[in-house]
């Protein structure tokens, strides 16, 4: 007959067989616990994606908006600032296009920011951006 073990430390006598019966629910609490943490952290990336995506619409706008200033201006910054702040895997599924009207400069931004981890679905948004158009006299 197995005669109980007993645990040096506390003094709490255990079963035959209860040895090891703890890794199993410990490695689950941790890969849960990990899990968690990297969707976090890439709501947080994804957070300073959008603010870098919003900011070079805006700087992108504010370059198109002077007379001499035309759509292409408009784009090359977007780019320019979008290359600066959100270069690498981000930064590829961001596309931007700029518009002129007689009055506004009109930009705007389709993106896609693919998701790390199978369970989590991608998250696609469009953001746009304007400024007044500067006008002769």
């Amino acid at each position: 007959m197995a005669r109980p073990s007993v645990c040096r430390h506390s003094g709490h006598r255990r079963a035959a067989g209860e040895a090891g019966q703890v890794i199993p629910a410990y490695l689950v609490a941790v890969g849960i616990s990990l899990l968690f943490f990297v969707l976090l952290v890439q709501f947080v990336v994804w957070q300073y994606g959008r603010g870098a995506v919003r900011a070079a619409l805006d700087e992108a706008a504010r370059a198109g908006a002077p007379v001499d200033a035309d759509a292409g201006d408009c784009e090359r910054r977007a780019a320019a600032v979008l290359d600066d702040l959100l270069g690498g895997a981000m930064g590829r599924e961001v596309r931007v296009s700029c518009r002129e009207t007689p009055t506004q400069v009109l930009v705007s931004a389709d993106v896609v920011f693919r998701s790390w981890l199978p369970p989590s679905p991608d998250w696609s948004f469009r953001l746009t951006a304007s400024a007044r158009k500067e006008q002769l006299g």
